[in-house]
C-alpha cells in the first residue's frame, strides 16, 4: 500500500506498524488487556492482530511469534528482566 509503512524481514515477512507495536508490547511483558490499554483500543482488537501475526509468522502462541519476529529482525532483541521501562 502506497504511504503505509510495513516492517519486512529478508524472507519477505510483513508486519504492519500495528502489528510491530503489538508485538513490541508483548515482548515488554503485558497482557493483551494491558496492551489493548496503551494502544487505547479493545483487546479483541489485539487478539485480531496478533492472530494475524500468528499466520504470518506461521507459528501458534505469543513466545513462538516473539521468537520469529526477533529473528526475521521485524522487532529488536530486547532482554526482559522482570520490570517496566522508567521502574528501578
Amino acid at each position: 500500500m502506497p504511504g503505509t509503512s510495513r516492517s519486512e524481514s529478508p524472507r519477505g515477512v510483513r508486519l504492519t506498524p500495528t502489528e510491530v507495536k503489538v508485538l513490541s508490547l508483548i515482548a515488554q511483558g503485558h497482557s493483551s488487556q494491558e496492551a489493548a490499554d496503551k494502544m487505547v483500543v479493545s483487546k479483541r482488537t489485539v487478539d485480531f492482530h496478533l492472530a494475524n501475526i500468528y499466520q504470518k509468522l506461521q507459528v501458534n502462541n505469543r513466545v513462538q511469534a516473539l521468537r520469529a519476529a526477533t529473528r526475521l529482525g521485524l522487532i529488536p532483541f530486547e532482554p526482559f528482566f522482570g520490570h517496566t521501562q522508567g521502574e528501578s
